[in-house]
């Protein structure tokens, strides 16, 4: 009937532009939820009359009601933005506040008002900066007798009113000292006043760790200073080129064992990798840099110098955002349209605008491209739902101690629909709906409930999956596989001290299944089996392919796709028979191979005569390489020194002459591809076309 009730309330506000139908969704009412936020902002006269002004405030609200403690009537419909005054006698009285939401659920809220015509006694006053927030001042005060108090910040910032004993906070713009004034107020013509001098500080170190980074193949990011990967050994972050002398200084800075880059009074900082050491970035695609800075440093200048002799350098600028981290992306395109060179990266450099004037906070530094190839694990995933997928004992693998049984897979369905999201870009989601399973130590009672705060799937996480060493890291507080309480640390007893981070043990059975193991504190050891949530993602182009065996399949000409200097015929391809059973090998996991067996066709760049023979490295099919199939751009790119498409001799630069100086890295041009055949193109060279025609074994 409550509902009924305020839907016919809508209806009738509706008529003023429409009408209320049969064919009206209501279904807005039943997703509404409880009032949330509730507080009383209470003013009294300081006149010994004992009128107080009582303003209800609160989030979700339709209307409110109020008792004001005293036996006098209760006050309903108050609407929200409204105020409503009572005069009490002097005494102590509880205000009971009762808020409504549109759907007919409540929220109530209790508050005690005290009413006295004696001047505040026993005022204390408690001023702090918050730990969290730069320039920003949290005061409380308490009194005997009071009601109210008005806060001047002592900064020509209007004055500010608020509830006695509650916490009013204002952020400055500029630190400094500041003559703050605190004036508690009761029923009584009579105030009492507090001043104090204070200092209000800015806040100029990073108090939490920057984002944390997505997991990349080795392939693909050249780290110079990250903990989330394998940086170049040896780098020296503080050469000092002169820096020292104008001021400038360097620390490594350690937030609760997060190392970072601390430099002082920036000017021009430099970072100088080991001597002889140069880092060919040619085929990575950006630079990214975490920075974080207090408001004095606005923009960060960042140089690449290539060399090391004839040293030439490029420069690009980035702003950054006071108080907080700024991720850099910078294409290296941006150097190399300036004229740079990227193939021997050997320093970088920092420059702070204003010069010498602040300090920054500097994490993650590496060049990186798009993956070659998504994680094998890369997908959706759910825990399997079947008896003994889940289980705790005291040993690897072991159920001694529980393990899940048919019944209980049917109890914790909202368990087994709970879905583990490896995203292709290295992130990682729990998607867990509207319910899932929830332990006492969640405020649940073994049952299924709502998400419980951080393991909700709300917190922003990333995983590193490392198929050598079998782990999964998943970063980000509130993230989890399987359960939430089982961490590396021992079993949650409180949401709140869930950890920022997790390895796991895991070991993939095939494609579509894996077994994580935890150590959950020493001798419990968690056992999840963890299946596929449909089917494996799979690339258009994987399989084994080989040159199509007929007349045209190899053909070089002036334009694409021309034929006119050289086109295999009929006879070349029984020739070459050896080259046409060479396969080139697309796997699922996104690696690639060149499989040739005893012999393949050797050219004489290759040391051999226009004939059969044994395969010359590095074109010998020993490059551990990969691809990454582009569908929207129409390319293939083999990433491995010694792998190719074709022929060996045909790149991006030009044709071979020495297998010594085979490229790591080709793209090939998709011009047309179906389930079992595809025609590539590559130019060696300005105007040099290959043409190649592929069929799927």
């Amino acid at each position: 009937m409550k509902i009924l009730k305020y839907v016919f309330s809508l209806c009738l506000v509706a008529l003023i532009v429409y009408s209320c139908d049969e064919d009206d969704s209501t279904d807005f009412v039943d997703t509404a939820s409880a009032p949330t936020n509730l507080s009383l902002l209470t003013e009294i006269t300081q006149d010994n009359t004992g009128l107080v002004k009582i303003t209800p405030l609160g989030e979700g609200v339709t209307n409110y009601d109020l008792n004001y403690g005293d036996g006098s009537d209760l006050v309903e419909g108050i609407e929200p933005g409204s105020f409503v005054e009572h005069t009490y006698a002097e005494g102590t009285y509880q205000a009971t506040l009762t808020a409504k939401a549109l759907n007919g659920d409540i929220t109530t809220l209790t508050k005690e008002i005290v009413v006295s015509f004696q001047a505040p006694q026993n005022l204390v006053v408690t001023i702090e900066n918050d730990p969290g927030i730069s320039k920003q001042v949290n005061i409380t005060a308490t009194a005997d007798f009071a009601m109210s108090n008005q806060i001047d910040f002592g900064d020509g910032s209007p004055v500010v009113s608020g509830n006695i004993g509650e916490n009013v906070s204002h952020i400055y713009d500029d630190p400094g000292i500041y003559t703050i004034t605190v004036i508690a107020m009761g029923g009584a013509i009579e105030t009492t006043t507090y001043t104090e001098d204070f200092e209000v500080t800015a806040i100029v170190q990073p108090l939490t760790s920057a984002p944390a980074q997505p997991a990349r193949a080795d392939s693909d990011v050249i780290s110079i200073f990250s903990s989330a990967y394998n940086d170049v050994a040896g780098t020296n972050y503080f050469p000092d080129w002169g820096q020292g002398s104008q001021g400038s200084s360097w620390a490594m800075f350690d937030l609760g064992g997060d190392q970072m880059l601390q430099y002082i009074n920036l000017s021009y900082q430099g970072i100088a990798l080991a001597d002889g050491t140069s880092v060919d970035v040619s085929g990575m695609e950006f630079l990214h840099i975490d920075v974080w800075t207090a408001d004095v440093v606005t923009d960060l200048e960042t140089s690449l110098i290539n060399g090391p002799a004839a040293a030439t350098e490029a420069p690009v600028t980035r702003s950054l955002t006071a108080d907080s981290w700024t991720s850099i992306e910078i294409p290296i395109a941006e150097y190399v349209n300036q004229g740079l060179s990227v193939n021997e990266i050997f320093q970088l450099k920092f420059v702070g605008t204003p010069w010498a004037a602040g300090t920054v906070f500097i994490d993650n530094i590496y060049f990186y491209k798009q993956a070659s190839a998504a994680p094998a694990i890369a997908g959706v995933w759910k825990v399997a739902p079947e008896a003994g997928s889940l289980a705790v004992g005291p040993t690897l693998g072991s159920g001694q101690w529980f393990s899940i049984d048919d019944a209980g897979v049917i109890a914790r369905a909202c368990f087994y629909d709970d879905e583990y999201v490896f995203n292709n870009d290295g992130t990682f989601n729990n998607v867990l709906g509207a319910d899932t399973w929830i332990e006492p130590w969640q405020g649940g009672g073994d049952a299924c409930g709502a998400p419980v705060a951080p393991h909700d799937g709300s917190g922003a996480a990333t995983y590193t999956y490392d198929d050598t060493a079998g782990t999964i890291t998943l970063n980000g507080t509130g993230a989890y596989l399987g359960i939430p309480k089982a961490n590396n640390a021992g079993e949650l007893s409180d949401p709140a001290n869930a950890p920022s981070s997790i390895v796991y043990d895991v070991t993939l059975v095939d494609i579509n299944t894996m077994i994580v193991n935890i150590e959950a504190g020493s001798g419990v050891f968690w056992s999840y089996k963890l299946i596929r949530d449909g089917a494996a993602p799979v690339s258009p182009i994987a399989g084994s392919w080989s040159i199509t065996p007929e007349a045209g399949s190899l053909a070089v000409g002036p334009t694409l796709g021309s034929g006119q200097w050289f086109s295999i015929d009929d006879a070349g391809v029984m020739a070459r028979a050896c080259f046409y059973d060479d396969e080139y090998v697309f796997t699922n996991g996104g690696s690639f191979s060149n499989v040739l067996g005893a012999d393949t066709w050797i050219e004489p760049w290759q040391g051999g005569g226009d004939a059969c023979g044994a395969p010359v490295a590095p074109h010998d099919g020993s490059a551990a390489a990969t691809f990454v199939y582009d569908e929207i751009a129409g390319t293939i790119t083999i990433n491995g020194t010694g792998a190719y498409l074709g022929i060996p001799k045909a790149n991006n630069a030009g044709e071979l002459s020495d297998p010594a100086n085979a490229p790591s890295s080709i793209v090939y041009d998709v011009t047309t591809i179906d389930a079992t055949t595809m025609t590539l193109n590559i130019e060696a060279g300005a105007g040099v076309f290959w043409t190649f025609k592929l069929t799927k074994n």
